[in-house]
């Protein structure tokens, strides 16, 4: 049963990085169009930075411990392969942070009237591609629909060897 609790971990922890993607996405939407934040300044587009803890191993070495080797029970069934594996699988820390867009530049526009516009009448809005903030958002929204998917088969596998 270790193996459908690792998919649920795995998946769970992908459904919380998506998650903050959506989110981030949205307050870049969200603040497309701030000139002043309580920073001083337009507001900076954000991302989502997502890595492995370093110090726990890399992912190859979790992929290699969680290789769990099935006993034969037919003599033509997994042919030099008759261990038995691990029952508790190590899961890689994952971090997702959000981090400052450093790419992210400003706009100038033109417009005297504006509150914050300089001495020669420009405003500095962040330059945040409503477009592409959407696709980033569709693209969370379906990794996020995707992880939703894997739970759902786990909890099926597991209801399913209950049945046997």
């Amino acid at each position: 049963m270790a193996g459908i609790f690792s998919a649920f971990d795995i998946s769970a922890r992908g459904l919380s990085i998506e998650r903050t993607k959506m989110n981030t996405v949205a307050k870049n939407i969200a603040n497309a169009e701030t000139t002043e934040t309580e920073k001083g300044g337009p507001y900076k587009r954000e991302r989502v930075v997502v890595k492995e803890d370093p110090t726990e191993g890399t992912f190859a070495s979790y992929m290699k411990s969680a290789d769990v080797n099935l006993a034969r029970t037919n003599s033509k069934h997994m042919y030099n392969r008759i261990q038995v594996g691990t029952d508790k699988v190590k899961l890689p820390d994952v971090e997702a942070k959000v981090v400052d867009d450093p790419d992210s530049s400003f706009k100038l526009v033109y417009d005297p009237t504006h509150p914050d516009a300089n001495d020669q009448g420009y405003v500095k809005y962040p330059d945040i591609e409503v477009v592409n903030e959407m696709v980033d958002m569709m693209a969370a929204s379906r990794a996020y629909e995707a992880n939703t998917v894997a739970i759902s088969a786990a909890k099926k596998m597991a209801q399913d060897s209950l049945d046997i």
